[in-house]
């Protein structure tokens, strides 16, 4: 860990953390702490109660809501760098794999395929799983120290110790608040290529390289395969559009919204704890310029996405944005993980609920098939095809309010085509007929193909015939829509043509690929809590237990891992 962190509590493997829950945990948020916990003077204790506090509720609300609005920002502004790496380093053996099999001119000629688009989602959604909680600690730190900068220009002082001081910032209330309108004003961040990072000319060049051995004297291959290389780069940031950043980092989420004192402790508390981060770096580095002059704060952390340092940012454990103090790690196998171990025990975990549910849902038995979609959502919250699976079983069982519960929080996610598909059919179910067409329209802007969304749209709004022109018309009528020279109502949206290719389409471009996830298998032992009956109840202990506690025996698991190292493609068809 570098020495700028190494003062911030990290999970021990010898000191039980329940111990001192109620030392550096006890903001637990549920009003049950004491301010003498704190063990330092209240700077409002000669206030009275009434109308400060209402200014310190106001305030308190700002800052949290401030330091919401900048971690959806970093998510997309980090996220974005993690993507234009993929683009440098996968997106080229992706294409190479591609057109080993389908020919030079595939990629490009079929860059906007379901089949390419599939793959993209699957793996985006994997990383994306992992963005909030590698984003929120620097964001949170970078927001404080944005504050603490705020404070100190405004004459603001700051305590060595304990850092900014919540109470302080209330002469400086609407400054804030002018800061957060500003924030909210902006439109929504969404992912694109960071402006400032060079262009794809690395990836063109690794690309060539390995296809030089296999084309190298055919013609105008190498326009071919840079057609299809900006073609995937194009397809991958539209598809990283789909995802809504709003639905990640819910650890952070709820703190900032349901766990945030008004109080002005919790404020008060994020002070201490990254007050001595700020400091020692302060130290070290000396005092960055460019980091203090602008309110934004964020300093270089843009390039950190996947070093050793993100990853040493992963093991600090602030309380803020850690986890409750009763799942906190305890054993030592457990401490002695990586945080990718971690995350991939944890997504084992939610895969083997699923799968349990999966073959309940296939005997019928839809009830229990939710109880085990649902625990595996508990596990991996910001994975939302676990949603999508609730939302099935509860069509299956006709209740269509919980059905369209659960595709609310999946597109909340990910605005995918099974989401708006199954909201579309509960909605229907229930009369809706307006807001299940929304959806309907929203699977063909996603899947102009779907044969299924436009035949539901033709049985729910049948076009009216246009051929005799004495029929009356009624420019509010929304049950009829006049047909087009297609045969589909004319206000169903129609897909944009693609480019043009520069180069003629050959007969290889015309073949069925299909690109899967390797799947990966992994030798359980039998008394591991994925066999010991849960029931769909989920576990508290989200990590593995001692491995003094195995029998020996063990069972091969396979599961599907998408990621950008671990896929295979295959020709289904000339």
């Amino acid at each position: 860990m570098p020495a700028k962190y190494s003062h911030v509590k990290k999970r021990a493997a010898t000191t039980p953390k329940k111990a001192n829950a109620s030392a550096s945990g006890s903001h637990s948020h549920h009003h049950s702490h004491s301010h003498k916990e704190l063990k330092r003077p209240s700077p409002r204790a000669d206030q009275s109660l009434s109308q400060p506090m209402s200014a310190v509720t106001r305030l308190e609300r700002t800052i949290a809501r401030i330091i919401l609005v900048r971690f959806e920002q970093d998510i997309v502004r980090l996220f974005s760098t993690h993507l234009y790496c993929v683009a440098l380093l996968h997106l080229p053996t992706f294409i190479l794999r591609c057109v080993t099999v389908g020919g030079p001119s595939w990629v490009a000629a079929n860059a906007d395929s379901d089949e390419i688009k599939d793959f993209f989602r699957a793996t985006v959604a994997m990383d994306l799983r992992q963005a909030g909680e590698r984003v929120a600690t620097k964001s949170v730190l970078w927001t404080y120290t944005a504050l603490r900068h705020f404070a100190k220009s405004n004459g603001v002082p700051i305590c060595q110790r304990s850092g900014l001081h919540s109470v302080r910032l209330l002469p400086h209330y609407d400054a804030l608040k002018a800061h957060l309108d500003s924030l909210e004003a902006q439109h929504p961040p969404a992912f694109a290529k960071p402006p400032h990072l060079g262009p794809m000319s690395e990836g063109v060049r690794a690309l060539e390289e390995a296809c030089e051995t296999k084309y190298g004297k055919g013609p105008d291959w190498r326009m071919r395969v840079r057609e299809g290389y900006d073609r995937a780069c194009a397809t991958l940031w539209r598809v990283a559009r789909e995802f809504d950043v709003r639905g990640y980092g819910l650890v952070l989420r709820e703190k900032l919204t349901s766990k945030w004192c008004d109080c002005g402790c919790s404020t008060d508390h994020l002070s201490e704890v990254c007050e001595k981060t700020v400091r020692l770096e302060e130290e070290e580095s000396g005092v960055r310029s460019g980091k203090e002059r602008e309110w934004d704060g964020r300093g270089s952390g843009v390039c950190g996405w996947g070093t050793e340092e993100e990853e040493d940012m992963w093991e600090v454990d602030f309380d803020f944005v850690g986890m409750d103090p009763e799942t906190k790690l305890d054993s030592p196998l457990e401490c002695d993980m990586t945080v990718a171990e971690l995350m991939e025990w944890r997504y084992l975990r939610a895969e083997r609920e699923k799968e349990q549910g999966n073959t309940a849902f296939k005997k019928g038995e839809y009830a229990e098939a939710i109880e085990h979609y649902k625990a595996a959502y508990r596990i991996e919250p910001e994975l939302p095809h676990y949603q999508l699976n609730i939302a099935a079983a509860y069509l299956k069982l006709q209740n269509y309010v919980e059905a369209e519960k659960a595709c609310d929080i999946a597109l909340g996610q990910h605005h995918s085509v099974k989401g708006h598909w199954r909201r579309a059919q509960a909605r229907k179910a229930q009369g809706r007929i307006e807001d299940a067409m929304k959806d309907l329209r929203a699977v063909l802007r996603l899947q102009p193909s779907s044969t299924e969304a436009i035949a539901e749209i033709m049985l729910l709004c049948p076009p009216e015939p246009t051929t005799s022109s004495s029929q009356p018309s009624s420019s509010s009528s929304s049950s009829k829509a006049t047909i087009t020279s297609g045969g589909v109502p004319g206000w169903i949206p129609t897909p944009k043509p693609p480019k043009p290719l520069p180069f003629v389409r050959s007969k290889t471009d015309d073949r069925k690929l299909k690109i899967s996830a390797l799947p990966i298998t992994v030798d359980i032992p039998v008394d591991f809590p994925f066999f010991t009956g849960s029931g769909g109840v989920e576990n508290k202990s989200t990590t593995p237990p001692s491995s003094s506690s195995f029998s020996g025996k063990t069972v091969a698991q396979t599961f599907s891992y998408p990621s950008w190292e671990r896929y295979m493609v295959q020709k289904i068809s000339d």
